[in-house]
């Protein structure tokens, strides 16, 4: 199999639900951050062989084909394709394996994998309950066949089934989601994501435009009084806003390119991609996917939890990542180092690939070896890869 590098990465910063970005649309913001990744690589946009975008609410704005939508609202040529998959959550991670896959058997040598998500319009479970145009019901894919099995899918009342499974307190939640906060704030402040982000312009509160360069979504003053004011959310014990991930909006994009057309251009790698796995969980748990496929990808790679330098698991809800630590016994000194989800935001079907942009540079500015990156998702799945420094 040919050798699989990433030669670019870039992301937007993450915006607040009908925050600064709200006046742009997915395929004008996906195609923004396209043209960068191309930018930053300084290749022939016309080599790129297919885009992939991973997108969780195909509608609307995000609906008939995203990634094509977000190629023709950029400078790339039209005879660049593209192409949108929806593994909920860990949508754009999973753009990247496919990618992975295209040039590691040949078909390809240049791919795009991408994710976006604009939830300010397109929001949690948006892409349920609607109608046709001639105003008959699509119906629900949970029908009896699920539900009879499995009961109703409830994200929220998953996380609090994993805490209450592996005895994980609201407290401990807590202390997880501050200093997920404040390392985010501390990398913030310390430059450590200027890097990959790409500033966007938009408007603030009052409509007035401006330019920002940092994650909207950072509340460095979080802390317990304010967390146990907030209102615990339906069917569970404790679980509230402060302790899950936040609605938000964001674009990311990677460069994949195999080693013999990294040669030719002679262009430097990022990263090198390593190993991927993917795997089913339990559908009720739904979000405990990250602990199943952690094993499965280091297994793959021939490592253990000790040769990685940096995890990344995302913070959907705390007890997610605070579950995989007790199953896992990583280091947690090695674990979202510069803040997650409960921080900087989960625009579900771009979460992936913004990952996956943090790993390579945090890796890379501190000199480690291994990232591994993965993600829970709804209906109970994980897909996680292994990125080496090169």
């Amino acid at each position: 199999m040919n050798e699989v590098f990433i030669v670019s990465a870039v992301r937007t910063p993450v915006g607040k639900q009908n925050g600064y970005l709200r006046n742009w649309t997915a395929p004008e913001l996906l195609g923004t951050i396209l043209d960068e990744v191309i930018r930053r690589a300084a290749i022939d946009p016309a080599i790129i062989e297919d885009v992939i975008t991973g997108c969780v609410y195909q509608i609307g704005e995000q609906g008939f084909t995203l990634a094509r939508m977000g190629l023709l609202a950029s400078k790339i040529p039209a005879t660049v394709p593209g192409v949108s998959l929806n593994r909920q959550c860990g949508s754009s991670l999973t753009a990247l394996q496919f990618g992975y896959g295209m040039i590691a058997s040949g078909v390809m040598d240049v791919v795009i994998a991408s994710g976006c998500e604009f939830m300010s319009k397109y929001t949690m479970f948006s892409d349920l309950n609607g109608t046709l145009f001639n105003g008959k019901p699509m119906g629900h894919p949970f029908g009896d066949y699920y539900t009879n099995r499995y009961g109703l899918a409830d994200q929220i009342l998953a996380a609090q089934m994993i805490a209450d499974q592996w005895d994980i307190t609201r407290e401990e939640c807590q202390d997880f989601a501050i200093e997920s906060h404040r390392k985010a704030h501390e990398a913030t402040v310390n430059g450590y994501f200027k890097n990959e982000i790409l500033p966007m312009r938009g408007i603030d509160k009052e409509g007035n435009e401006l330019v920002r360069d940092t994650d909207e979504t950072i509340r460095p003053d979080t802390n317990h009084e304010i967390l146990n004011k907030l209102k615990v959310l339906p069917n569970t014990k404790w679980m509230t806003a402060g302790i899950s991930s936040t609605i938000t909006d964001g674009t990311s994009a990677v460069i994949l390119m195999s080693g013999q057309k990294m040669k030719e251009l002679k262009r430097d790698p990022l990263a090198r991609i390593v190993a991927n796995a993917v795997i089913g969980s339990d559908p009720q748990l739904m979000l405990t996917g990250p602990i199943y496929a952690t094993p499965k990808v280091l297994k793959k790679a021939g490592l253990s939890p000790e040769d990685i330098d940096l995890f990344e698991i995302n913070e959907a809800f705390a007890p997610i990542p605070l579950a995989w630590l007790k199953e896992i016994h990583a280091d947690p000194n090695k674990l979202n180092v510069n803040g997650g989800a409960l921080a900087l935001g989960h625009p579900v079907g771009n979460s992936g690939c913004r990952l996956v942009v943090t790993a390579i540079n945090e890796l890379r500015r501190r000199q480690g070896k291994y990232a591994l990156v993965s993600l829970c998702t709804g209906g109970g799945m994980a897909p996680a890869t292994i990125f080496e420094r090169t």
